[in-house]
């Protein structure tokens, strides 16, 4: 962990900054509604993190491996994607998290890990994998669902640079993709059958290369709008169902990296950035805020054990 200086004052009015923590790569917040509390992860660092939302206490557990996504499950665990498959990790006491690999595709070869995830409405897990050098710009991601009946699916979804951008509409129905690679920047949407857990009908929701930042993690909301990270345009994008950008929320960090809804009453979002190879003049850089925008969000679905 590297600590600020000086607590950060936000210039934004609804605005709200985590004191005296900055991340290499914050990703994947979570909010766990019986703990009343915050999680989200440090990439680089194999680091989760807990945010006691009512004391502001702050707790961690490190892995033995890169950890880049993570979901609650319904026995109390967590599932993730790190970098050699899929683990269940129980935190415990700690300092050091419990992990069971569950599972692994024979594609996640050297140089890869798992990137973006999360359940889907039913509670299956899907992730996505990446070459983690993005300067090579390797287009060997893929996308696959886990689910305890029917283990690792084979992908969905292939020749993905940096899978990104994973959400489902409140209802299931559709569900969202992006890859945030330079030389991609495109959301895709599917339409998604909730019964088979299976997406189909591929289509482009939004060309992000017009439009200020690369399209990294998101969130969905009641209205059935996607938000979005604009990594590298250091701001928060919602789109409506029908592909309308009709809010851009500017944040003082320039590489937000996801967001999620959370709080008693599901309207605040977590935001993680990336504060690896930050610039100077940016001191945001790693930080965690929370943002108000004045909409609910959807709840996240557990990691089903037994899907009915």
């Amino acid at each position: 962990m590297t600590q600020h200086s000086a607590q950060l004052t936000s210039p934004f009015p609804d605005l709200e900054a985590i004191p005296a923590i900055s991340c290499a790569v914050g990703e994947s917040p979570m909010w766990h509604a019986q703990q009343a509390a915050w999680y989200w992860v440090d990439i680089p660092a194999k680091t989760i993190w807990k945010l006691d939302a009512g004391s502001g206490e702050l707790r961690s557990w490190q892995t033995t491996e890169m950890v880049a996504c993570i979901a609650l499950k319904d026995d109390g665990d967590f599932i993730a994607g790190m970098e050699s498959g899929i683990f269940n990790l129980n935190l415990g006491a700690g300092p050091r998290a419990l992990q069971t690999r569950l599972a692994a595709p024979d594609t996640l070869g050297a140089g890869m890990r798992f990137n973006d995830g999360r359940c889907d409405r039913q509670g299956r897990f899907w992730s996505g994998t990446m070459f983690m050098d993005m300067a090579a710009a390797k287009a060997v991601g893929q996308l696959y669902r886990y689910s305890q009946q029917q283990g690792l699916s084979t992908a969905f979804v292939s020749n993905l640079l940096t899978q990104n951008g994973l959400a489902w509409s409140p209802d299931g129905k559709t569900m969202y993709l992006s890859d945030s690679h330079p030389a991609s920047q495109t959301i895709w949407t599917f339409d998604y059958d909730v019964d088979e857990g299976v997406p189909h009908g591929q289509r482009v929701f939004m060309d992000m290369k017009p439009l200020a930042g690369r399209p990294d993690g998101a969130a969905m909301d009641v209205d059935g709008c996607y938000w979005i990270c604009g990594n590298d345009g250091g701001c928060l994008l919602r789109f409506t169902p029908a592909g309308r950008l009709d809010r851009t929320i500017p944040l003082p960090m320039a590489k937000p990296s996801m967001c999620t809804f959370g709080g008693t009453n599901m309207d605040t979002l977590l935001v993680t950035s990336i504060g690896a190879g930050k610039a100077e003049h940016d001191q945001w850089a790693g930080s965690l805020i929370l943002v108000r925008p004045g909409v609910c969000g959807v709840p996240e679905t557990p990691f089903a054990s037994i899907l009915n």
